[in-house]
């Protein structure tokens, strides 16, 4: 039995990273997948094949979740599309790191309206389709940085965090409704992105991890895969740390 077997979902920045590992991991447990991308149509494109090749049905949708109304227009044509959003899963982010004596008034505004204010647009969006069918799930993706706060990652940090507070009262409006809304806070996960830092960087980081190692794509995936499916049918309001142990 697959644990997501007909249910709909939408992941937001899936073409790489943790929402790609996200994807696959739905698509193999029987979910369907809408998926956002920015910019890079071939990874789209090439992420679409592999999913529906899982033997689900899979769209990938060009969209900047940072505009209100692009996000409502999404939701609208995954509804079409697909018939019913049971699962959104807000996983889209940037970084724009800078010590707050440099950080400009752009870096901060972009990374707030991209990480948070994308989060209030598509949660909005799949409200009253979630409300109608009695049930729902929401993921959103804080980070470790959103928990205890980083050097150089000011702007960062107050989106991840801002996250936290919003899911945990999207959980106190909407529980009554059978609508769960709940935070993972991934640790240092080792995707194409921190491929790119230097080897005695990535081991300081894996040396101070009590599991001894950086966690992968699949290690958020399953932690998703529960949050949306009717195992954890009686969690909401909360924050998953998946960080091998990182802030404990």
């Amino acid at each position: 039995m697959k644990l997501l077997e007909n249910k709909n979902a939408i992941i937001t920045g899936a073409t790489r990273g943790i929402g790609r590992g996200i994807a696959i991991e739905f698509a193999k447990q029987g979910a369907n997948v809408a998926f956002t991308y920015s910019s890079s149509v071939d990874a789209a494109k090439s992420l679409e094949d592999e999913l529906n090749s899982l033997g689900v049905k899979a769209k990938g949708y060009q969209s900047n979740a940072a505009e209100f109304d692009t996000a409502q227009e999404l939701a609208k044509s995954v509804l079409e599309e697909f018939g019913s959003i049971d699962v959104l899963i807000n996983n889209a982010g940037i970084t724009r790191d800078n010590l707050l004596m440099r950080i400009s008034e752009d870096d901060f505004d972009k990374v707030i309206e991209v990480n948070l204010k994308s989060v209030f647009n598509l949660t909005k969006a799949v409200i009253r389709p979630m409300m109608k069918q009695r049930g729902g799930s929401i993921i959103n993706m804080s980070s470790v940085v959103g928990l205890k706060g980083n050097a150089g990652q000011a702007n960062y940090a107050a989106s991840k965090a801002g996250i936290i507070g919003f899911s945990k009262s999207v959980a106190l409006e909407l529980g009554s409704r059978n609508i769960r809304s709940n935070v993972i806070a991934p640790g240092f996960i080792e995707t194409e992105m921190t491929a790119k830092l230097d080897e005695a960087v990535v081991k300081g980081w894996t040396d101070s991890i009590p599991l001894k190692r950086g966690g992968r794509p699949e290690d958020i995936a399953n932690a998703c895969v529960f949050l949306a499916s009717d195992m954890s049918s009686y969690i909401t309001g909360q924050t998953l740390s998946v960080d091998g142990g990182m802030l404990t």
